[in-house]
């Protein structure tokens, strides 16, 4: 799925190819592409739109459009949203066409049909639910020792949270853990001040790479893999350190990188890295310690 880093390269990339662009006409194959409206009116508003702001929220993409609209975008695990001549054959899984005023059209692939778009005056009432940017001032230590105080889910589950932060997901929480050397499976209360500072600034360090290596791209069929709107890959996949590295030696020590399982996602770590039982053990015996009686 799409994180932060490769919705950014989204935005940033498409910003160029859509500003000022008119849309002339539109097409729904695939109405539950549409969140909000309904596909008809999603069609019979967006025509005669232009596109002037570029923006993202989390894993979201926000296009905004004249006449205070946003046409929000959430790529899901497969969705796809390019710019191809107008003429251009029509992909396996395009479920949305927007053809523009300069001879091409924007259009919204999913082979899974899992992404959705959603057009609005309101885009807070859509993205009410996100956590804050892991860039913005309200992402800080304090705040993150604050939510995960008193904690027992495993800091994976947590950070994989959009409420806790905004689009981090997967790949970006392994990598980050792992640069924090913290355990996937650690109960996020356990976590010292210290570790948080780390995993703070370790989420911040994989996600500003990400965005620098234009995202990840993981191999695979083109209509599921991410790709940037022209078609080409990411680089972030060359500095994963344990994402899908199952085996392979960890390059700081040595021992093979293991897989497990975290909130149902398959999740990667160095267990000599990032050890688990000795981090609990030692958790206990300093609540212990803090509570004689």
């Amino acid at each position: 799925m799409p994180e932060l880093p490769e919705v950014e390269t989204y935005v940033r990339e498409l910003a160029p190819l859509l500003r000022g662009r008119q849309v002339l006409d539109a097409s729904v194959t695939w109405p539950r592409t549409i969140a909000l409206p309904t596909a008809e009116e999603f069609i019979a508003q967006i025509v005669g739109q232009r596109f002037v702001d570029f923006g993202r929220r989390g894993k979201y993409m926000l296009l905004g459009l004249t006449d205070n609209l946003t046409l929000i975008v959430h790529l899901r695990m497969t969705g796809h949203l390019l710019t191809v001549a107008d003429d251009a054959p029509l992909a396996a899984h395009t479920h949305v066409v927007m053809r523009l005023d300069n001879g091409q059209q924007l259009r919204f692939q999913d082979a899974r049909k899992f992404g959705r778009l959603w057009l609005t005056p309101d885009p807070a009432s859509v993205l009410a639910h996100l956590g804050p940017e892991p860039f913005a001032a309200d992402f800080h230590p304090d705040y993150l020792a604050a939510r995960l105080h008193g904690r027992s889910a495993p800091i994976k589950a947590l950070l994989l949270d959009q409420s806790l932060v905004a689009g981090v997901g997967n790949i970006y929480a392994d990598e980050a853990l792992f640069r924090a050397g913290i355990h996937p499976l650690r109960p996020a209360g356990t976590l010292p001040s210290i570790e948080i500072a780390a995993l703070h600034n370790a989420v911040q360090e994989v996600l500003r790479l990400g965005i620098a290596k234009a995202g990840s791209s993981l191999g695979g069929s083109s209509l599921q893999n991410y790709s940037r709107p022209g078609g080409a890959p990411g680089g972030f996949q060359e500095e994963f350190k344990v994402f899908r590295r199952t085996g392979q030696p960890c390059p700081q020590c040595g021992a093979p990188i293991v897989r497990s399982v975290v909130a149902q996602r398959g999740t990667h770590f160095c267990p000599h890295c990032q050890p688990l039982a000795g981090h609990i053990a030692s958790s206990r015996r300093d609540a212990s310690d803090s509570n004689p009686g």
